[in-house]
């Protein structure tokens, strides 16, 4: 079986809500889907998804109906959410490292490095923020696509 790879919850809603950054979303999800990659990240996805898609209805950027596909969606995505306790010493240790306001960001950055895999993010700032000092934090915005909108490689 392939390595795990962790992404965060900003990756999920690229795929499930047009932004500047759902093609790379959803060509990456495609990629990993094909080969066979197992998707993990600490359980507050799940929190953190279905608080966005219902945060977007409210301030009405979706309709209701949008919201109700892209929950329905959320559902179907496969993602192994996970609650080791060693994810909160290593999140509260990364944030003080990298001076991270908040730890649930970090606890990403912790679960990947658990699991010695990449992790996939969709929020530019974090990245910036930890890039030269952990090479496997990818940044969506950094895959490639080609002119018809299918990754290259």
């Amino acid at each position: 079986m392939n390595s795990p790879v962790c992404l965060d919850a900003n990756v999920i809603v690229r795929t499930l809500v047009f932004d500047t950054l759902s093609e790379q979303a959803t060509a990456l999800l495609a990629q990993w889907h094909r080969e066979q990659r197992v998707l993990i990240a600490p359980a507050l996805l799940a929190f953190e998804v279905t608080a966005t898609l219902r945060r977007l209805v409210y301030l009405k950027e979706i309709t209701p109906d949008e919201g109700e596909t892209a929950f329905t969606n959320f559902l179907r995505i496969k993602v192994r959410l996970s609650h080791r306790q060693g994810i909160f010493p290593l999140a509260w240790h990364l944030a003080k490292q990298f001076n991270r306001s908040r730890a649930y960001d970090t606890a990403y950055l912790a679960l990947a490095q658990l699991h010695q895999c990449d992790f996939w993010t969709a929020d530019e700032k974090l990245y910036n923020a930890v890039r030269h000092e952990l090479a496997w934090v990818k940044w969506i915005g950094n895959y490639p696509l080609s002119t018809n909108g299918q990754e290259t490689h």
